[in-house]
């Protein structure tokens, strides 16, 4: 019997985490108090048994964004373009999360919106680490049950593709569609480290497509995305202390260059980005 697409996100939510991953959670909700609704954990890190120097991600969901901010002008960042970033720490590990209220977590995993950030993460495995309640819990499973359709269905079905072929296809839109400082094949290899989990979540998710749920449009997706990456980058600039550190960390990581920055650009992490922009992209360090 195929289970449901719910069934198996709910499965894979639930999956346990290294103690640390859990203890670091519960801080960043405690940090935003009775607005805290959950807390996701996602990325590369899954995988890792060895957290120590590594860059944690999670996704901290709350009530709305007046109940998470005692600032107003993060209030009113964090609506015109979600999700706000900030770096923390942790018992010795480090970590950044992103901010968004539960209505903007279901939008944002949906085909109701064009920007791939959220839905192309959230098709991947994850895991649910705090919720405030069961209430809270099952909303955030059932937003993030919405991202494999909204992934599937936005890169079209052809005609003969193996399904596999079909996620790998519909990562790689979506790198497209952001400034992605990743080596070229990674989108390739996000199904590739799990094959089986992708054919699992296959025919659930397909299933799952919504019958008005429209694909194509990707030339604006890609500009939309585009410029949706630099607008965060730039609002990164004053919420992310050591932005402009943690820009070059990714990159070299992942893109395999080896760039230092110089005071000034440590200064001003939006200037070093646009200063390095040009470069990144005739290297192919970023897309």
């Amino acid at each position: 019997m195929v289970q449901s697409l719910r069934d198996l996100v709910e499965a894979e939510l639930s999956q346990p985490v290294d103690p640390r991953v859990s203890a670091m959670a519960e801080a960043i909700a405690d940090k935003h108090g009775a607005a805290s609704r959950a807390v996701l954990f996602y990325g590369s890190c899954l995988r890792e048994k060895q957290l120590d120097g590594l860059m944690l991600d999670f996704y901290l969901i709350v009530s709305d964004y007046p109940s998470a901010y005692d600032k107003r002008w993060l209030v009113k960042a964090n609506a015109l373009i979600p999700p706000n970033v900030f770096p923390f720490h942790h018992d010795g590990l480090a970590a950044k999360y992103a901010v968004l209220s539960k209505a903007d977590f279901h939008r944002l995993n949906g085909p109701e919106t064009r920007n791939v950030s959220v839905w192309a993460r959230f098709a991947q495995p994850s895991r649910l680490v705090w919720s405030s309640d069961e209430a809270a819990a099952g909303r955030a499973i059932d937003a993030v049950a919405r991202a494999a359709p909204t992934l599937l269905a936005a890169a079209g079905g052809v005609d003969g593709e193996e399904p596999l072929d079909w996620w790998r296809r519909a990562f790689s839109l979506t790198y497209s569609a952001e400034l992605r400082a990743e080596r070229k094949g990674r989108s390739g290899s996000i199904v590739d480290i799990d094959p089986e989990r992708y054919r699992r979540f296959s025919l659930p998710a397909m299933a799952a497509i919504p019958a008005s749920a429209a694909g194509g449009g990707w030339a604006r997706r890609r500009l939309q995305g585009k410029l949706l990456s630099v607008l965060r980058l730039a609002k990164a600039s004053a919420t992310y202390a050591g932005g402009a550190e943690y820009i070059a960390w990714k990159i070299n990581r992942h893109a395999g260059t080896d760039i230092e920055l110089k005071p000034w650009q440590k200064r001003h992490p939006l200037l070093a980005a646009i200063s390095l922009l040009p470069r990144l992209l005739r290297s192919g360090a970023i897309r």
